[in-house]
């Protein structure tokens, strides 16, 4: 198996390359467009969400937030690993729950990101 080069790698949840970083990845690197952490569990090589501890390195340390920056000395980022399906699935849900609870930009609540929530569990109550 050949080393990744950062053109080879993208980010884990929006998919953008990060081509413009250079390799390895710190513990404090960014994704530069969604600003979410790159060294974390759903980067690496070894991440396999089928086995225990959701790490295939039997001498890892277990990490049990895996999009969470950590120390890992295992850590080796991978290609392939943003999943549009699981985006895509992350959004609808998102939808979904925007329209159960109502989304606040649609219901003239001034920015109070909980207003839809909180008018939809008092009407739950009355």
């Amino acid at each position: 198996m050949t080393t990744p080069t950062a053109d080879d790698l993208q980010c884990y949840r929006c998919g953008a390359s990060l081509a413009a970083l250079t390799l390895p990845l710190s513990r404090q690197d960014l994704c530069p467009d969604c600003g979410n952490y790159l060294h974390v569990c759903r980067l690496c090589v070894n991440y396999d969400p089928r086995v225990a501890r959701q790490c295939r390195e039997d001498d890892a340390e277990e990490v049990m937030d895996k999009e969470k920056a950590n120390f890992c000395d295992w850590f080796e980022p991978a290609p392939g690993r943003y999943d549009d399906a699981s985006a895509g699935a992350a959004q609808a849900a998102r939808r979904r729950l925007d329209s159960l609870f109502g989304d606040s930009d649609r219901n003239g609540d001034d920015g109070d990101p909980d207003a839809g929530a909180r008018r939809a569990a008092e009407d739950l109550f009355r």
